[in-house]
């Protein structure tokens, strides 16, 4: 039976497909592919840590984050610009430590 997945994965996710006797057939992406690849998989990981139970949520986390790194590093960034970044925007901006939910804004004239 064939199971389509269409999707990035790990690198060692077809050696464990082996494993458990399926037979993977993948491709190498190009530079673009591989791009829009990345965004689809942060999505998709960021999905999966939003729906996780609470005992499960530091090994989606895990998954985010190394999304994460791979989506800068294709980029030419490094992990510590995206950190300097993120602390230049807390800085500016707060964290969400406070927990502010914004409900609306009303305009005033």
């Amino acid at each position: 039976m064939r199971h389509g997945y269409h999707k990035l994965v790990r690198d060692g996710i077809p050696r464990i497909i082996e494993a458990g006797r399926g037979q993977p057939v993948t491709r190498v992406l190009d530079r673009a592919e591989y791009l829009v690849a990345l965004r689809a998989k942060l999505v998709e990981e960021a999905e999966e840590a939003r729906s996780a139970p609470d005992k499960q949520l530091r090994s989606e986390l895990a998954d985010v984050l190394e999304v994460l790194q791979a989506l800068a590093a294709a980029h030419g960034m490094s992990w510590e610009d995206v950190v300097a970044e993120a602390a230049r925007k807390r800085d500016e901006r707060g964290g969400f430590d406070q927990r502010v939910f914004l409900e609306y804004v009303d305009q005033v004239s």
